[in-house]
């Protein structure tokens, strides 16, 4: 057990220096977008060694793909050791704490994710909807079927959680002074998330979600998807195909040229075997 001021870490001896940094960066004071400076307070940190030291310890309830976990009620952080961006994902489950330290309606998975995706500057996943084929063609989920996503398989977490940023910008953008300070404060003032919504951005939570969607098939096109190297993709999947065209076309020319083709006497040794122009040439009769 490792303590660094209010937060207490927990981790194999192994990764003992590494939770021990971990827990003096969470211990730290925080300047969060929309909310100014945070002071953590008491925190449970638990660093896993991996995937499987996860499981053990959430007894199979967490994901097997996450790299962090955040429980709000208890103030605890799970995080795995060998997660590519460990800090970062410890910032953002620092967010989860912040935003319901602040936020004691309901708010909805999406803005919950969004908002600790933003704080976290998690900037690289807006990248990758740039690479997304499905956003690219239009295929944005409303914002409820993005809650589920955001659950759902490795496959589906990527894009999603970028989506959830982009709402929540979205919100931020829709003010007039472009932050979110405004619906936060209505949030911590105990104002429901939908009327919160209306009095902030001048929308009704439908009326945002349409707009959002909207905005994203607006940014993330195929001339982006292009751009952003889609048209690797494409080159390569041109190559690909161009080649298996052509084994196919060659299949049965190989084969016809099988058929018939002289096959050497057992009992001859292969540097004495003629070929096929000295074979025609010594069967000829003399006489002709």
């Amino acid at each position: 057990m490792i303590r660094e001021g209010s937060v207490t870490a927990v981790a194999w001896p192994s990764e003992a220096r590494l939770a021990r940094a971990l827990a003096r960066e969470a211990g730290q004071r925080v300047v969060w977008p929309g909310f100014g400076e945070w002071v953590p307070g008491t925190v449970a940190l638990i660093v896993a060694r991996n995937a499987a030291a996860v499981d053990s310890i959430t007894h199979g309830r967490a994901p097997g793909w996450g790299v962090g976990f955040a429980d709000p009620e208890s103030r605890t952080i799970l995080l795995r050791a060998d997660a590519a961006e460990v800090r970062q994902t410890l910032r953002h489950e620092l967010a989860h704490l912040a935003l319901h330290d602040r936020v004691h309606v309901r708010v909805p998975l999406w803005f919950d994710e969004g908002y600790a995706g933003w704080a976290a500057g998690e900037w690289e996943r807006l990248g990758g909807l740039e690479l997304n084929l499905a956003v690219a063609r239009g295929a944005v989920p409303d914002l409820g079927a993005l809650n589920g996503a955001l659950r759902r398989s490795p496959a589906s977490v990527g894009p999603a959680y970028a989506l959830a940023i982009s709402a929540v910008l979205e919100l931020a953008r829709r003010h007039p002074d472009g932050s979110l300070t405004p619906l936060l404060t209505r949030l911590s003032a105990g104002e429901e998330f939908d009327a919160a919504v209306r009095t902030t951005t001048g929308l009704s939570l439908t009326a945002f979600e349409d707009e959002w969607r909207r905005s994203v098939r607006s940014r993330y096109t195929i001339g982006t998807w292009l751009v952003a190297g889609g048209a690797w993709a494409v080159v390569a999947f041109g190559v690909l195909a161009a080649g298996a065209w052509r084994r196919r076309r060659d299949q049965a020319r190989r084969a016809a040229l099988d058929i018939g083709w002289p096959q050497p006497e057992d009992d001859v040794p292969p540097d004495e075997q003629p070929d096929a122009v000295t074979s025609a040439v010594l069967d000829r009769d003399p006489r002709s």
